[in-house]
């Protein structure tokens, strides 16, 4: 069909699935991956790390009272939101803390390494840029040897076509993933629906703010 030619670029989750299924169905389209589920997969990776380290070193779950418990949730922050002292309360007492610290660092600063290459979208950055901040990111996982960071990295050079075409473009399904999300408001809000041509009139009108003035129900 002449509309599908026309489509240039789809941004997408990192699924081999819809990779596949656009290539089959959109074979002129550049697959871009959207940057959020990226770092939400670096984050997940530090999560994963602070699990185990855990669970090796101390033979237990993580409590209150550990220092990699306390700074969980800066560590999975992004540098740039952090103040000074924010940044130290993390840092000094998990550099203090021996193997369970130095490794969550090592693995954080590969996840702010990762974000330093995907901050290089929308600024014009040139080839020569890009492969100097891909080989530092990936040289320090090499280096980690840590198997969730290298795991990573993997998956970041499996997926590398890909995240190239979003530094290049800036393309994101932001708005998409937005909508969605709004969507599943709305029904958790409605306890479920039981009419499908109300979940569809409810959904279509929640989405549809700014225009809604203009929607008549027939052509809902």
């Amino acid at each position: 069909m002449t509309w599908r030619n026309s489509i240039r670029h789809v941004a997408i989750d990192m699924s081999a699935t819809y990779r596949a299924a656009i290539r089959t169905g959109l074979p002129n389209a550049v697959v871009v991956v959207d940057h959020f589920h990226i770092v939400q997969l670096a984050n997940k990776m530090l999560s994963l790390v602070r699990r185990r380290t855990t669970a090796e070193i101390r033979g237990r779950r993580g409590r209150a009272t550990d220092p990699e418990w306390k700074a969980r949730r800066r560590l999975l922050r992004n540098r740039e939101d952090l103040n000074d002292e924010q940044f130290a309360k993390m840092w000094n007492p998990l550099l203090d803390e021996g193997k369970i610290g130095q490794t969550l660092l090592t693995a954080w600063i590969a996840k702010e390494s990762l974000r330093t290459l995907l901050a290089l979208a929308r600024t014009g950055a040139d080839r020569h840029r890009i492969g100097q901040a891909r080989y530092k990111f990936l040289t320090w996982c090499a280096d980690a040897d840590i198997p969730e960071v290298r795991t990573l990295a993997t998956t970041v050079d499996r997926w590398w076509n890909e995240i190239a075409a979003f530094i290049d473009t800036g393309h994101s399904n932001a708005k998409s993933e937005g909508i969605n999300r709004v969507i599943k408001l709305v029904a958790h809000a409605a306890f479920g629906f039981r009419n499908a041509t109300n979940q569809r009139l409810r959904t279509r009108c929640v989405t549809t703010r700014r225009t809604r003035g203009h929607l008549r129900t027939a052509q809902l």
